[in-house]
Order: structure tokens, then C-alpha cells, then sequence
């Protein structure tokens, strides 16, 4: 399984920006998937969350609820993270995540930096 993300970079502070996770080697929507991002100095965290086919249940971290929106596309086997409304505290590297339902194995993707700025 590899996942390739893409889509950071450097946006004023209110301003929005999405993040794609190519996946490969595994179906999205079989799985769990989810974003997480790394600050310096802090322990990743997990951001955001989507459930597998049918139910696709989507869960956020409180400090971005009503700013991002999970999403996928079967058809390109990819999963979104869209960004809204940015603030300078959610400058981190962006991390998507594969979770198997029923191994839990993880598969993680490389990374993608994302600098707000105020």
C-alpha cells in the first residue's frame, strides 16, 4: 500500500487550500482513512476521519470542525482534505493515513506541509 499527498504549501491566514491522498495498492473506500497532522514539537494528531463504504461516517478534531471537510473519490482512489477558514495554529505537516477495518493495519503517506501565516 503507498499513499502519495499532495497539496501544501504557504496561505494567509483565512485563507483555504485542499489536500489530496493518492492511494495505491488498496481501495479507499475499503478502508478507513484519515488525515493527521505534526507540528514542531508536538505529537501528531489525528485531524480528520472517514469511514468505509456505505456508511462513510466522517469525524474532525474539535479545533477544525466546520473548517475542513474529509472527502474521497473512489473512481480516482483518492481521499480529500478540504481546508478552510485557516488559521496559524493549524500550520503542521499533513499526513493521510490508511487503516485496514479489520487487520487495523496503518499505512502512512509522506507528508505535506502546510505554513498559515497571520
Amino acid at each position: 500500500v503507498q499513499l502519495q499527498a499532495s497539496g501544501g504549501g504557504l496561505v494567509q491566514a483565512g485563507g483555504s487550500l485542499s489536500l489530496s491522498c493518492a492511494v495505491s495498492g488498496t481501495e479507499v473506500k475499503f478502508n478507513h482513512m484519515s488525515w493527521h497532522r505534526q507540528a514542531p514539537g508536538n505529537q501528531r494528531e489525528l485531524v480528520a476521519e472517514i469511514s468505509p463504504d456505505p456508511e462513510a461516517r466522517t469525524t474532525y478534531t474539535d479545533d477544525v470542525k466546520g473548517r475542513f471537510t474529509i472527502s474521497r473519490d473512489n473512481g480516482k482512489n483518492t481521499v480529500y482534505l478540504l481546508m478552510g477558514n485557516l488559521k496559524p495554529e493549524d500550520t503542521a505537516v499533513y499526513y493521510c493515513r490508511v487503516r485496514r477495518p479489520w487487520s487495523g493495519s496503518l499505512y502512512w503517506g509522506q507528508g505535506t506541509q502546510l505554513t498559515v501565516s497571520s
